[in-house]
């Protein structure tokens, strides 16, 4: 299956995160596969673009139109040579037949298992991550057979972070957040015994879905390839839950459920089938038969606190039997009458999907077993099963997550006495450098007050100098130093969970979506006291290395510091590796709202240097009032790893980077792609002119004059922030205009259509007050009305983009909806497009990008 799907040189060096979001040509192709090694990469791409189809893997054969159906020889030729057996005819030919061919379709579920088996630990947290905002059942045991085990994938699970409302309705009380590793809920497990009539998967499906509308929760026999065989995935234990609304109407139960799913029989899968009877409330059990091979592995189950169900078909099985030996089952099992449940073609559908939600809902309400993840995987091991999670590399990276994580009991004194050159230090000296730069600027400033600056700024360096690293800031930076890559993106991960967990108490209130769909208004910032309201995070830690690296650089600079005696001239190497793995690093920085100069200046040669001749970039910003859904749309379109979500999200500006592939880079024109996502910098309401209204315009001029290309999202038609107007008049009057594409976000209406020729051309030229106040306080007088005027803005060149409504259904039960990921992907091809055409502007390579980020 491996060699089929073209996998099989991924076992040794596992496929990876990076190589999964590479850029190459067919990033701009909505294609299909055509052969069965295309289907991991088709896969993997509609996975990252949340596409309700990504399960699908039908083929379409690219036959040539003059091809006659009976040149079977040289097709038999062809797929000789596919399978490389050419030359190696063995016995081994016999088993060809029991496999698929090139030409057949392959189950989704072989495909999934086949990709997680060739995928490193954090493509395979990727790929669950993903699966769980597509609404797919998720791999909880991965088989393999071959080998002889089967793991429980608890570390793939620890990035999905749910959210759900309890039951009486939706109030701050009745909020819950958190990761599904850690909450316990009752499980109902529903296996196969021999052959069954009945599709547990369909029951499962209908058992999951609210009124008429059908989930496919679960890949069923009845889905496209749904009956093709499975080959590797037998023994796979899938797991979903159902999460309530808080509302009474669509709720089928008043508390989170589990549910778990056992593919293939429990007679051959006999080691998942007891584990499922130790961590499940219930299990339901669907046969026609009851051989007496499996009444005596059921018997041995006497003692057990788990509650059984038999789901039957008795017109199709021997019924004498099967009532013989349920008979002598009930005592041994604790059950009744009740618990045998017989359903045939005649029987309504509707009612027996009731009957089973009944029983569900009984069960866990009384007392029952409760379990989470973490718990089950506990009864994982003492059965025999690997878990993931257990590797030497990740143990050591918890170790050192825990350690410093258990000494903060309070998120405001430990940023104070930990992250000592935060705060207020950083505060002063962002200031001290805003009025030295001004003032540079201001024609001839007397000398005098020049120097008063250096020397204030000086004196404030030196402070900040004066520190060591606290404790806690030093286990972090020997995290991040770890020779081994694994273990340092295992840190990461693990100091992003922990932290989480820390704040979490201060992060209750319920968000009005479940992702930053919604505009959440950050009020005005008063920034003469400290900006401390976000949860402590990974970017704290990386902003106090970036300010020891910022107060030594001022000082050798100065020549206050011999540059033999630097202590910390490697850490922008150590980001730069974090930044290569995936981590968005900070631009600008979200406590003081200002950039780190040396610090980014730092990272960028290092980046430079590392890259070497592959340093062509083009750099790609989001701009937009917090809340819009830019960060999603960012991490929709290219896999990355953008904060979203939790009211007003991060404050500061975050970068990523992608990689081009080598094939591509000549085509498009770049190396990489450096994204920039805007966090929560920009508001929503036009201010007066004042400190964070300029503060904001200069922010968006910053990003916007880095940029070739920006996308500039909305949430209303009209809701253009001032700021962003402000930056474009800005940026006109230097010639230095990106590509620029407006997104207007549906965030509610997802049938909606979008805005047609002529209300593209009322949104660009419908004068508002936000532009005309712009252009007077740019002093353009009323020269510039519209948007129209404001940007060559060309409404039959699709720089307007509707995205719909990125739920289909109501959250949290909700899936992604296919015309929110379609219509990321058309502006996604357009983009780049756009880059390969040369309608951004001209790309640079490092060295510009330092000294474009020092002018601006």
């Amino acid at each position: 299956m491996l060699s089929l799907l073209g996998l099989e040189t991924y076992q040794l060096q596992k496929l990876s995160l990076q190589d999964s979001l590479q850029i190459s040509s067919d990033s701009m192709k909505n294609w299909a596969p055509q052969v069965p090694k295309d289907l991991p990469w088709n896969f993997l791409r509609k996975l990252q673009a949340l596409n309700a189809e990504a399960r699908n893997t039908t083929m379409v054969l690219d036959v040539p139109p003059d091809a006659r159906p009976v040149e079977k020889e040289s097709q038999m030729e062809e797929e000789i040579i596919y399978w490389d057996t050419a030359d190696d005819i063995s016995a081994d030919i016999y088993s060809f037949s029991e496999l698929p061919t090139p030409d057949t379709p392959v189950n989704p579920l072989d495909l999934l298992c086949a990709l997680l088996l060739s995928s490193d630990s954090f493509l395979q947290q990727e790929i669950v991550v993903k699966m769980s905002l597509c609404q797919f059942a998720l791999p909880l045991i991965l088989p393999d057979s071959e080998n002889h085990y089967h793991t429980f994938l608890l570390w793939a699970m620890r990035g999905i972070v749910r959210t759900w409302w309890s039951q009486p309705p939706r109030g701050v009380g009745s909020f819950r957040e958190d990761s599904v590793v850690l909450f316990r809920a009752p499980a109902f497990a529903f296996v196969r015994m021999e052959v069954s009539s009945n599709s547990k998967s369909q029951l499962l499906n209908a058992v999951l879905s609210p009124g008429h509308r059908q989930r496919d929760c679960f890949w069923h026999r009845d889905l496209n390839l749904g009956t093709n065989p499975r080959e590797i995935a037998d023994g796979l234990v899938e797991i979903s839950w159902f999460l309530p609304s808080g509302r009474e109407d669509l709720d089928i139960f008043p508390e989170p459920v589990a549910f778990l799913n056992l593919r293939g029989d429990i007679g051959s899968h006999w080691l998942q089938f007891k584990l499922l009877t130790e961590i499940s409330s219930a299990v339901f059990i669907l046969t026609d038969n009851i051989s007496k091979k499996e009444y005596k592995l059921l018997y041995s189950m006497k003692g057990s606190a788990t509650k059984y169900y038999f789901i039957l078909s008795p017109y199709r099985g021997k019924r004498n039997t099967n009532l013989r030996f349920l008979n002598k089952l009930i005592p041994v099992l604790k059950m009744d009458h009740s618990h045998v449940l017989v359903k045939v073609s005649s029987t309504d559908s509707a009612s027996f999907v009731r009957r089973i939600r009944s029983i569900v809902a009984h069960v866990a309400r009384s007392p029952c077993r409760r379990l989470s993840l973490e718990e089950m995987a506990n009864a994982a091991r003492k059965l025999g099963l690997k878990v993931d999670e257990d590797c030497e590399e990740c143990q050591r990276a918890k170790d050192r997550m825990e350690r410093i994580t258990r000494k903060i009991k309070d998120l405001d004194a430990y940023r104070r006495d930990e992250l000592r050159l935060q705060g207020d230090p950083w505060r002063k000296a962002a200031q001290v450098e805003k009025e030295l730069c001004q003032v540079q600027w201001a024609g001839d400033p007397p000398e005098k007050h020049r120097a008063e600056l250096r020397h204030r700024l000086l004196e404030l360096r030196m402070q900040q100098n004066g520190h060591d690293p606290a404790w806690g800031v030093q286990e972090f930076i020997t995290g991040v130093s770890s020779p081994s890559l694994g273990e340092k993106q295992y840190f990461l991960r693990w100091m992003e969970w922990g932290l989480a967990r820390v704040a979490q108490p201060r992060l209750r209130q319920p968000p009005e979506t479940i992702l930053t769909l919604r505009p959440k208004h950050c009020g005005a910032v008063d920034f003469s006291e400290a900006l401390w309201p976000e949860p402590l995070g990974v970017e704290h830690f990386l902003r106090e290395m970036g300010q020891f690296y910022e107060a030594e650089s001022c000082l050798v600079e100065a020549g206050k510091l011999p540059a033999g005696q630097r202590r910390f001239a490697h850490f922008p190497g150590l980001a730069l590796e974090l930044l290569l793995r995936g981590l968005p690093l900070e631009l600008i920085d979200g406590s003081t709202l200002s950039t780190p100069l040396r610090w980014v200046t730092g990272l960028l040669k290092e980046l430079h240097i590392r890259l070497e001749r592959r340093s062509r970039l083009v750099v790609l910003s989001a701009l937009g009032v917090a809340g819009t859904g830019k960060s999603t749309l960012l991490n929709t379109m290219f896999g990355l790893r953008f904060a979203t979500g939790r009211g007003c999200g991060p404050r500061g500006a975050f970068m990523q980077l992608i990689t081009v592939a080598e094939s591509f880079s000549q085509d498009l024109g770049c190396d990489h792609i450096l994204v920039i996502d805007s966090g929560g910098l920009i508001g929503g309401a036009l201010t007066a002119a004042g400190e964070r209204f300029e503060l904001e315009a200069s922010l968006a001029t910053l990003i916007m004059g880095l940029s070739n290309v920006t996308v500039v999202s909305l949430a209303e038609t009209r809701d253009i922030p001032p700021a962003i107007l402000h930056a474009f008049l800005r940026l006109e009057k230097t010639g230095h205009m990106p590509n620029y594409q407006f997104v207007y976000q549906n965030l509610h209406d997802v049938s909606a259509s979008g805005p047609k020729p002529r209300e593209r051309r009322q949104l660009l030229d419908q004068p508002s007050d936000v532009s005309r106040a712009a252009a007077q306080m740019e002093k353009q007088g009323d020269g510039i009305r519209t948007l129209a005027d404001l940007a060559f803005c060309d409404p039959e060149r699709q720089h307007i983009w509707h995205i719909p409504g990125l739920w289909h259904g109501v959250p949290p039960m909700a899936a992604v909806s296919l015309g929110y990921s379609e219509a990321i992907f058309e502006l996604k091809r357009c983009l780049l497009e756009n880059i390969r055409n040369g309608l951004s502007n001209q790309n640079k390579n490092i060295q510009q990008l330092i000294e474009l980020v020092r002018r601006l």
